[in-house]
């Protein structure tokens, strides 16, 4: 560990504490350090929740896509196809064919946005972990 100029530590406060420190200095690095840390878990929290909100957020918006183009899809597909397919076969057949096709894709659609939904992680999972660590460190000082 480097020193500065008047003989200090330089370094991470929890490496090397001075032995002419009182219990007083100690216990208010001690206080402010750890407020610094909850400052910045606090904000890596921020930060995991804004990046799985806009994942949720991109999940809901394929579903709702999905699900209106299927809505459409119905409308407009499903009258101009089964038409065209009643030539071949009895129209009511010729409509329960179109019908099934248009229900799958858009069955596949909503499958896809639920796999999405099941990526998002409401917990923040670095800052549970790094909130661990800092709670063993904390405990390591006091001893």
């Amino acid at each position: 560990m480097s020193a500065d100029a008047e003989g200090r530590g330089v370094g991470p406060p929890y490496e090397q504490a001075s032995t002419d420190q009182s219990l007083g200095d100690l216990f208010g690095t001690l206080t402010s350090d750890l407020s610094e840390l909850v400052r910045s878990e606090m904000e890596l929290a921020r930060v995991e929740i804004r990046a799985e909100a806009a994942k949720a957020g991109r999940a809901a918006g394929m579903l709702g896509a999905g699900g209106l183009i299927a809505y459409l899809g119905l409308g407009l597909l499903a009258m101009a196809a089964a038409w065209g397919l009643a030539e071949v076969v009895d129209a009511g057949w010729a409509f329960l064919i179109v019908g099934v096709v248009i229900a799958a894709i858009g069955a596949v659609l909503v499958m896809k946005g639920r796999d999405q939904l099941r990526e998002v992680r409401p917990v923040p999972e670095e800052t549970v972990e790094t909130l661990k660590e800092d709670a063993r460190w904390a405990r390591a000082q006091v001893k």
